[in-house]
């Protein structure tokens, strides 16, 4: 499980420094596979169940963790890795592409 895990990190660093050189974070990244994929792993429902019953404000909340595209990366694998869903790890800069665009709105 280690090794997956830490095979999954890196293939994610790998893909989030290729995208790296571009002026759009995760400019390689489809944000309309990422909304799909979000939807489909119920990441709303478990946000809104954390925040009151509005998912969103997970992501627009004051002092709310995620400053940069990087770190942004890092969370959206890292809840991937705490709730078990089921997203690829190619998949998961689609959904970080989704909740810049969304949210964030970070530029490299």
């Amino acid at each position: 499980m280690m090794r997956l895990t830490t095979a999954c990190g890196m293939l994610v660093a790998a893909l989030w420094l290729s995208a790296a050189a571009q002026a759009e974070p995760f400019a390689k990244a489809d944000p309309r596979i990422g909304e799909k994929l979000h939807a489909e792993a119920k990441c709303n429902a478990c946000h809104a169940s954390r925040m009151g019953g509005d998912g969103g404000r997970m992501y627009t909340r004051p002092g709310h963790k995620v400053k940069d595209a990087q770190g942004l990366l890092k969370m959206v694998q890292f809840c991937v890795d705490r709730t078990g869903a089921m997203v690829f790890p190619e998949d998961v800069v689609h959904i970080a592409a989704y909740l810049n665009r969304q949210f964030y709105k970070f530029q490299q």
